[in-house]
């Protein structure tokens, strides 16, 4: 077995497909943050920000679909964990410019393992709902740029992108998918 296939943990020694076992690792306090854009006509973004797309609120069922989709991220992935996630935070920012829609996704959960597939699930859901609602007017639209913007928690610690669309500033506001603040006991 190559050193590239030792360190890549869904296999055993001898190739079969595994579940990672967490149980050894310590609980900890995780998040992830993933980035991604569904881009579009400029008359396909005028008829979402409208509010008359015919179907209804384009953005506010997309926001509810990437929840969904970071919750039910272990039924979609074969070998992902299911976890109780702690917050999930997903902001729609459209983009005139560019005539896009970005999504960021916050993920949190107190575990064992990272959220970083919970994330990107969420992200990616959102986005096909966008298209899935918009397609009958533009088939044309194209789903690009989605990937982990950060990571913390666990024993790797913590990984940020340089590349992303908050960094450059054309997107969301990183300071809106900040931490959950506590609630007072």
């Amino acid at each position: 077995m190559t050193e590239v296939a030792r360190r890549l943990t869904h296999f055993t020694a001898s190739g079969e497909a595994q579940m990672v076992d967490v149980g050894g690792k310590a609980v900890s306090r995780r998040f992830a943050v993933a980035e991604g854009w569904v881009r579009m006509q400029p008359a396909t973004l005028d008829l979402i920000l409208a509010g008359g797309h015919r179907k209804g609120d384009v953005l506010g069922i997309a926001r509810v679909a990437g929840i969904m989709g970071a919750k039910r991220t272990a039924d979609l992935i074969p070998l992902c964990h299911p976890l109780a996630l702690t917050h999930i935070r997903l902001e729609l920012e459209p983009e005139a410019a560019d005539s896009r829609v970005i999504c960021r996704a916050r993920v949190e959960t107190q575990g064992q393992t990272g959220v970083e597939m919970e994330a990107l699930c969420a992200v990616q859901v959102a986005l096909l709902t966008i298209y899935d609602m918009c397609k009958a007017v533009d088939r044309g639209m194209s789903i690009e740029g989605v990937r982990l913007v950060e990571k913390a928690g666990g024993k790797s610690g913590p990984w940020r992108r340089a590349d992303c669309v908050a960094n450059d500033q054309a997107g969301p506001d990183p300071a809106r998918l900040a931490p959950a603040t506590p609630s007072a006991p």
